[in-house]
């Protein structure tokens, strides 16, 4: 199991680092700081997912719920919450080193 979430950590690490350069890319083209929101991004590369995602809180959580999330993490920059996200599933598939050392029994 822990193996599965190291996997979705680096999964998560490197779409982080696709989506800042992506973001990189377009501040240095227009000049500016540009940093693409998470709602932008995932609109762009699957829309279905957002609406199923949205029934499925609204049903299971409820609509309160939704509008918390639609209005505080939709939001934020894609890079950003991916990096957390991947810290967050780093850190539930992480393994405590023995405190006997490596050659203990």
């Amino acid at each position: 199991m822990r193996f599965i979430f190291r996997l979705a950590s680096f999964g998560a690490l490197c779409v982080a680092v696709i989506a800042a350069t992506m973001d990189s890319i377009a501040s240095v083209s227009a000049s500016q700081f540009v940093v693409t929101p998470l709602r932008l991004a995932w609109v762009e590369i699957a829309p279905a997912s957002l609406v199923g995602f949205r029934a499925f809180v609204e049903t299971k959580i409820g609509t309160s719920a939704w509008r918390m999330f639609d209005a505080w993490f939709l939001p934020q920059p894609a890079f950003a919450v991916l990096l957390g996200l991947a810290l967050l599933l780093w850190m539930v598939g992480y393994k405590k080193p023995s405190p006997a050392g490596r050659f203990a029994a």
